[in-house]
């Protein structure tokens, strides 16, 4: 479990390594771009249930902690999703993977045979 830890506050949020790097690429995505946005996560029903929200500025302190030293692999329709709901509604809603799209591969082009010629 690593955790997102927001501003000079004690608030800390864990999450998987996996789901952190996704969370943690779409913010830095957002935060180049010097864009402010929420992100909101469901609480466990053991801490009364609903949902939390915090506010993302630029200029407050977010840190990334990972439990494993290798990255995960990122699902880029997983992040395409992300994204575009982040950009859709201004917020990072953390929520289940989206599975991986399958690659297209481009149709086989079916070249032209030569003709027999009738000599």
């Amino acid at each position: 479990m690593g955790k997102l830890i927001y501003g000079s506050s004690s608030r800390e949020l864990e999450l998987d390594d996996r789901m952190l790097a996704h969370v943690k690429s779409i913010a830095v995505m957002k935060l180049r771009r010097n864009e402010s946005f929420t992100i909101s996560w469901p609480r466990s029903l053991e801490t009364g249930g609903g949902r939390v929200t915090i506010w993302v500025h630029p200029s407050i302190s977010l840190q990334f902690e990972f439990d494993q030293e290798q990255r995960p692999e990122l699902n880029r329709s997983w992040l395409e999703s992300m994204m575009q709901e982040a950009n859709k509604t201004g917020d990072l809603a953390i929520g289940r993977e989206v599975p991986e799209a399958m690659p297209t591969r481009p149709a086989p082009v079916n070249e032209p045979r030569p003709r027999k010629s009738s000599a």
